[in-house]
């Protein structure tokens, strides 16, 4: 039985208040998607023990850390909590090597068996030992700043936000490391983000949140087919994520080919092995839909499937579209124009199309 993180828990800021519950497996990585304001960070701080005037209860694998009813409260840092915030927050008279052995030393007794080494060469960290926190980029003081959180062999690591401060290109260097870690070091991860691109990437479950409350929680795969819950997750990046199976490379057009629920995809050349699992995510907005299979066309993708659901955006000039391509769904953001004039419902038959170039090569 896989352990868990239960809360249940309320606070009054203002004119702001949050209520919200789950139960969070201790497993892999769960983030908490949803709008700026939304109250993902404050929930994040309860967990932590950093927000003092939070009701109701927090345990973990049993343990309370939060009881208000029975007025108990564990400190912070008796948690066994690590914590990456949005800014590296490294001590900046001490080297990377002393940032790490701070916390290595402070855990040493820990139960969590993670090596200081390990640690290093996961976050690639090697190279950069002896320089000091003013002389490393922004991703880097992030890589040691989630390698220290690591080496304090927290029972659960919090990330609130970690990337957002940094551009696409240092942004998507990072992931990986993040996405290693849970598998690696036995470390689960509750992971904050308004970026549906970093959920999709990275999370397995998903708890979507808007204005202090939750409005879903599940399998991420099953969430951003949801059409209901794009307030919360967004429109421009709204789409979904699948799992497909590398069948072949085509090294002359510099092309991997897949196989996703029996129907061909061709994407941009990914570094993985002929019958490996690739995770692509397909954007809606990447999307057009045909009522018949087009001939002569540059678009390499043509999905065949039926339409399952139609949500038309009153007074705005976009309609949200749910293919059905056997098996799983495939999003289209279309115009409320297009499903007038090719007459589309539930039920009909489709071709959803999609450029190999549109493909985000770092979503596998």
């Amino acid at each position: 039985m896989v352990e868990v993180l239960d809360f249940d828990v309320a606070l009054k800021l203002g004119d702001f208040s949050l209520e919200i519950a789950d139960q969070v497996p201790l497993d892999g990585i769960t983030a908490l998607l949803g709008p700026s304001g939304c109250g993902k960070t404050t929930l994040l701080r309860i967990l932590a023990g950093l927000e003092g005037g939070g009701t109701g209860h927090v345990a973990i694998d049993g343990d309370t850390w939060l009881d208000s009813a029975r007025g108990v409260f564990v400190a912070p840092h008796r948690r066994g909590v690590g914590h990456v915030f949005q800014d590296a927050r490294l001590f900046p008279h001490l080297s990377v090597m002393g940032n790490l052995h701070y916390a290595d030393r402070r855990s040493r007794r820990a139960g969590n068996a993670v090596a200081f080494n390990d640690v290093v060469e996961a976050l690639d960290l090697s190279p950069l030992l002896a320089r000091w926190p003013a002389s490393l980029s922004g991703g880097e003081r992030q890589r040691v700043a989630i390698a220290r959180a690591v080496l304090s062999r927290p029972r659960i690591l919090l990330m609130d936000e970690p990337l957002s401060a940094l551009d696409m290109r240092r942004k998507a260097s990072i992931l990986p490391y993040i996405e290693l870690l849970p598998q690696r070091f036995s470390i689960p991860i509750v992971y904050v983000t308004h970026a549906v691109e970093e959920a999709s990437r990275l999370a397995s479950r998903m708890i979507v949140m808007d204005e202090g409350r939750k409005l879903a929680a599940g399998p991420v795969r099953a969430l951003l087919e949801r059409l209901d819950l794009q307030p919360a997750t967004g429109h421009f990046e709204a789409g979904v994520v699948l799992d497909a199976t590398v069948t072949d490379h085509d090294p002359q057009f510099h092309l991997t080919h897949l196989d996703c629920h029996g129907q061909a995809i061709a994407m941009p050349q990914a570094d993985l092995d002929i019958g490996a699992t690739a995770r692509i995510r397909i954007r809606a907005r990447d999307v057009a839909l045909a009522r018949s299979r087009p001939q002569d066309i540059s678009i390499r993708n043509v999905l065949e499937g039926r339409i399952s659901e139609i949500a038309e955006e009153k007074d705005t000039a976009f309609a949200e579209t749910l293919v059905d391509i056997g098996g799983a769904g495939v999003r289209a953001r279309i115009t409320r124009a297009s499903v007038a004039d090719l007459r589309l419902k539930p039920g009909e038959p489709v071709y959803a199309l999609v450029k190999s170039i549109s493909f985000d090569r770092r979503a596998f």
